[in-house]
């Protein structure tokens, strides 16, 4: 009788975890997970976190949402993106030139409104939701700027427009935008050839423009030489006409600049001293 009752036990007890297992009246929720439970009788929803939760048969519905910061990547380079192959966006500057970005976003659900996100978008928020708001607000941030401004220095301004943009409309479908990088900038190869050819050229223009500053300061300091010249002469004449001893001392002084004393005509001793006193 007591082997039978044992066996009674044991058959119950496997029945009952045959039918844990294939009814599904429980639920793991993995570290960085939560569980939106859906009640079939009532229509409600509510959220379970981390462990082993028991679930009412045939009624209770989870679905499980990765609550971890994720990185979502559009690229050129098959294996960066989440789509295989060129996944890089294409979009059209100021003027209508073609551009080409690589862009990758941290994001994450909003634990405080996953039920809201489960019953308003669903699971599949990153296709519904990330994917395409990324898409159109780069496009159209890029279009409020000119190629010149996209190639030179304004990418991370560039960025930070779009990651401000993109905050406001993820956090409106409950979800926690992180981070924003934009990973490259690409122009058709014919678009960076010129821009290649104009750097070229304004490296040489500004060559040329400190080759003509050169000439022109070069050019004012003859003019300054000349004009001090000149005006040397001017008074060296003034002088000359004060004192025309001086043109005695000035031929002296070619002839030999040590000589102090010199007879001119057998008979005169000129002094250069006495000239200096004279002027």
């Amino acid at each position: 009788m007591v082997k039978n009752y044992l066996k009674l036990a044991g058959f119950i007890i496997l029945m009952i975890f045959f039918a844990m297992f294939f009814f599904k009246v429980y639920v793991i929720v993995d570290p960085g997970e939560r569980a939106v439970v859906f009640n079939k009788l009532s229509g409600n929803l509510r959220v379970m976190g981390e462990g082993f939760h028991f679930l009412k048969p045939f009624i209770d519905q989870p679905t499980i949402y990765d609550i971890k910061v994720k990185t979502y990547t559009m690229s050129k380079t098959q294996w960066e993106g989440e789509i295989k192959g060129d996944d890089s966006l294409k979009a059209l500057t100021k003027e209508g030139l073609v551009v080409f970005l690589d862009i990758s976003v941290r994001f994450h659900p909003d634990p405080e409104k996953l039920i809201l996100l489960h019953k308003n978008i669903g699971k599949d928020y990153i296709y519904k939701v990330v994917r395409p708001q990324v898409r159109s607000v780069a496009r159209l941030t890029l279009s409020e700027y000119s190629v010149e401004e996209i190639y030179s220095g304004k990418r991370e301004f560039i960025q930070h427009t779009i990651e401000d943009k993109l905050r406001k409309n993820f956090s409106e479908n409950y979800i926690i935008l992180d981070e924003v990088l934009l990973r490259d900038v690409r122009f058709t190869p014919d678009f960076e050839r010129a821009i290649e050819r104009k750097q070229i050229a304004q490296q040489e223009a500004q060559r040329m423009k400190y080759v003509l500053e050169k000439e022109e300061m070069e050019k004012k300091r003859k003019i300054i030489e000349a004009q001090g010249e000149a005006e040397a002469l001017r008074l060296k004449g003034q002088a000359l006409a004060k004192n025309p001893a001086l043109i005695q001392y000035e031929y002296i002084k070619k002839i030999a600049p040590t000589i102090q004393t010199i007879i001119t005509d057998g008979k005169t001793i000129i002094s250069l001293g006495d000239i200096f006193k004279k002027k």
